[in-house]
């Protein structure tokens, strides 16, 4: 197989591409390193294309490695034709090089098996070539043996038929054409165990629905249905098209002995051993895209959210909410240092609600707070209620904002909390890793394990080494697409910058620490581990402002260093002019971008990228992104009517529609029904996490707590 050329086909790129972009994955460069700095090189593809790229060139490779292994195994065995190891090399998928490997595949000791070892191979022979001209009771009796286990005639010839049954069920082409017959005619069934129980399972108590029509969300939700034993999930197959089919292949002509036998040997094939494996297989396959649908939408999900604008420049109290135990409350400066912790008791049981607004009131006067950052969780609402009275009582402008804290108390008992606050309790700091997420909404995020960030749908049913890959992939990207500063940057910020791993992280943070600021991005070179390849990866990433060079904190490559300052100094720049701002409108002073790239020695694509960071050098693309509500107010469930117009965040995208925080403490769903008058496949086409959008409320149910809301004609 042309690994390449399969790759330029499906991703629909040029074979070029995919040959300049494989030889620098080979070579050891990072996806985002390649996306930012080597688009000469593979034609500006971008990091989502690299990684599907990557993917399939894993895939496939694995393949060929499989191939190999399947063709050196049966040729061991002396059964390799050149036919079969055609067929092997032609395969495009897995599955189907299980197929073709499935007759020589060691086997545990199946039926077949055992009638082989007492003798009846040449019986099952005999039967399959249809030529009998008598019957095949006089030719079985010559088969008993009470030495090899055959009692009597009807023993041998059920031994034979089993044989024949586990040669059919072993055809690669019959396997194929049943599962493309039972995936293209074939039902999904789902009924009720108990038909009287109550879950959330309900609508699949008695479901059927075409197995090529099945959504992703179905298939996870009915696995799970499955897994927690209210459903029983079964595939039903068009079964007589196919023992149509299996009679038109096996009994190629009508012998009144055989047939009948062949008739009863396809039949037992297939309800015994094909269609239990075959059931398996489109199980696992509709769960396998379903996951990756899953993972791709909680991948967008989340780097929406990693990506959110920070909230700058605010001293942020934040307020992690509870009942019994009092709400944790810590003040975060604006640069993220923590300033005080504190316990108040304004909930139940306690409702010191009094004191409470005393203590925070201090806190505000005392450091200057201008932002409260409110988690979501138990207790927010009746916090929140707290917060809005506290605010109207002020006479300096404050503001709140509800913060989701998925993962927040996952990242307060991990060691890595445990090591940058060893004095804290968990409380305080959930408290702090509330207002930093506000701040710095990355930063805080890498600390926690994205499959705890909460912005997905059935995560835990799915593949976990799959969705773990994918979701650090989205991580690394985004981490990368921001940049970091080399002198505050956490260990955990900086172990997701290309080409830097953890040990390296540590190191940096250490060298740091020993040896103050960084003032020059060369000094990396001086971190234990960090060699010429690393820092070839990571440089252009790390931001050092105030430092000896500008362009050291710019996305500026230090390999492009000598052009960056050439480009200057032909349009009568000069580097410190970088500072000041003075850039601005330096890419109208480019009139001939290849003429320029000529003459600096430089890529065109280059150039242009480093005529734009020049121009506004360190901007944070976050900047683009919707910046959050910022509240002062509170609004009850019970104030919402129908037709009411407001404006709120979308928390969570998943396959049937998006949840958005209207400032209730019960996310709406706008269903994706009601998200566009066009049409649209997937709610991600119209809405993305954290975007900022106008709804209309359509119905309130307040016993189920469910609120619909629609974007139409708003």
């Amino acid at each position: 197989m042309d690994i390449l050329k399969v790759i330029s086909d499906e991703l629909n790129i040029k074979l070029s591409q995919v040959e300049a972009t494989v030889k620098l994955i080979d070579e050891g460069n990072t996806i985002p390193f390649i996306a930012r700095y080597r688009k000469e090189v593979t034609g500006s593809l971008n990091d989502e294309v690299l990684r599907n790229l990557d993917e399939r060139l894993r895939y496939l490779r694995n393949l060929e490695d499989r191939k190999a292994a399947v063709i050196a195994s049966i040729e061991e065995q002396g059964k390799l034709t050149d036919e079969l190891k055609k067929q092997i090399e032609d395969a495009a998928t897995l599955v189907l090089v299980e197929d073709l490997y499935r007759p020589y595949k060691q086997k545990k000791r199946t039926r077949a098996i055992i009638a082989k070892e007492k003798g009846l191979e040449p019986l099952a022979n005999i039967i399959t070539l249809q030529m009998a001209t008598s019957p095949i009771e006089e030719e079985a009796a010559q088969y008993i043996s009470e030495e090899k286990g055959v009692a009597d005639v009807k023993e041998a010839i059920a031994g034979a038929l089993d044989i024949i049954a586990e040669a059919i069920s072993d055809e690669a082409d019959y396997r194929t054409k049943i599962r493309n017959l039972t995936f293209k005619e074939g039902m999904l069934t789902a009924t009720a165990k108990d038909a009287e129980a109550q879950s959330v399972y309900e609508m699949y108590y008695n479901y059927a629905e075409s197995i090529s029509k099945v959504a992703g969300h179905r298939t996870l939700a009915i696995n799970r249905g499955e897994a927690e034993k209210f459903l029983t999930v079964k595939v039903e197959a068009p079964e007589e098209k196919i023992i149509t089919y299996l009679t038109k292949q096996v009994i190629t002509r009508d012998n009144q002995y055989t047939s009948p036998l062949l008739k009863e040997a396809l039949e037992d094939s297939y309800k015994r051993l094909i269609a239990p494996s075959i059931e398996r297989e489109i199980r696992s396959e509709l769960t396998e895209k379903a996951e990756d649908g899953a993972i791709k939408v909680f991948g967008k999900n989340l780097e929406q959210l990693l990506m959110q604008p920070p909230i700058a420049g605010h001293t942020v109290l934040g307020w992690d909410p509870a009942f019994r135990t009092g709400c944790k409350l810590a003040v975060v400066d604006p640069t993220g240092k923590v300033l005080d912790t504190v316990v108040i008791y304004p909930t139940a049981p306690q409702n010191k609600v009094k004191e409470a607004k005393e203590v925070v009131k201090k806190l505000i006067k005392k450091y200057g707070i201008t932002l409260i950052s409110c988690g979501n969780g138990t207790a927010s609402r009746e916090s929140e209620a707290v917060i809005v009275e506290l605010i109207k009582e002020l006479d300096t402008p404050v503001s709140y904002i509800i913060t989701n804290e998925a993962g927040a108390s996952v990242y307060s008992a991990s060691k890595l909390a445990t090591e940058e606050f060893p004095n804290f309790d968990v409380g305080q700091r959930s408290a702090t890793s509330i207002a930093r997420r506000v701040q710095d909404p990355l930063a805080e995020l890498v600390k926690i394990d994205p499959k705890s960030i909460g912005v997905g749908q059935y995560q835990h049913d799915m593949n976990q080494k799959k969705l773990g890959e994918a979701l650090g992939g989205v991580v690394e990207d985004s981490v990368n697409k921001v940049g970091v500063d080399l002198n505050t940057a956490s260990a955990s910020l900086l172990e997701y910058i290309s080409g830097i791993t953890k040990v390296i992280a540590k190191n940096i943070v250490s060298y740091r620490e020993e040896n103050g600021r960084f003032t020059d991005r060369k000094q990396l070179l001086k971190v234990a581990k960090l060699g010429p390849k690393a820092f070839e990866q990571c440089a252009g990433f790390m931001r050092i402002s105030g430092g000896k060079n500008p362009l050291d904190n710019t996305s500026v490559h230090p390999e492009s260093y000598d052009a960056a300052e050439a480009l200057l100094k032909k349009l009568g720049y000069k580097l410190e002019d970088l500072k000041d701002g003075k850039l601005v409108g330096l890419s109208l002073l480019v009139k001939d971008y290849n003429r320029l790239s000529g003459e600096l020695s430089v890529g065109e694509i280059t150039l242009r990228d480093i005529v734009k960071e020049l121009e506004k050098p360190g901007r944070d693309p976050r900047e683009d992104m919707p910046k959050p509500i910022l509240r002062t107010d509170v609004l009850d469930m019970e104030d919402l009517q129908p037709g009411m117009v407001l404006k709120g965040t979308v928390r969570n995208v998943i396959d049937f529609g998006a949840f958005v925080d209207i400032g209730v403490h019960q996310d709406g769903l706008v269903h994706i029904s009601q998200m566009t008058d066009k049409y649209i496949k997937h709610p991600l086409e119209a809405v993305s996490v954290g975007d900022i959008v106008e709804v209309k409320v359509m119905s309130v149910d307040l016993t189920k707590k469910r609120i619909q809301l629609t974007m139409k004609n708003v």
